[in-house]
């Protein structure tokens, strides 16, 4: 995901309100986050779904990694050539 530029994406709602539209087309067009403010303070955040979706896809991966790091800490882990055998075992 893009990074927010202060000059550009950080919106009162009142201002969004007004412009919806165009509002949506910069966030479509830069791939970048607006933060809609009201009164000085960060209300929301309106993306494009496509960096949304990138955006869930990235977390969904770092919390399986946490998870397998988690198990291996416990010992719940396998070994390499033990998974191996199974994947194999399992698509013949």
């Amino acid at each position: 995901m893009t990074r927010v530029r202060t000059d550009e994406d950080i919106r009162p709602l009142s201002e969004f309100r007004a412009g919806v539209a165009s509002f949506i087309r910069q966030v479509h067009e830069t791939g970048r986050p607006m933060i809609l403010t009201q009164r000085g303070r960060g209300v929301a955040v309106l993306m494009d779904v496509r960096e949304f979706e990138a955006m869930r896809d990235r977390l969904e991966t770092l919390e399986e990694i946490h998870r397998a790091q988690s198990q291996l800490e416990k010992g719940e882990g396998i070994a390499q050539e033990e998974a191996r055998k199974r994947v194999l075992k399992g698509i013949s």
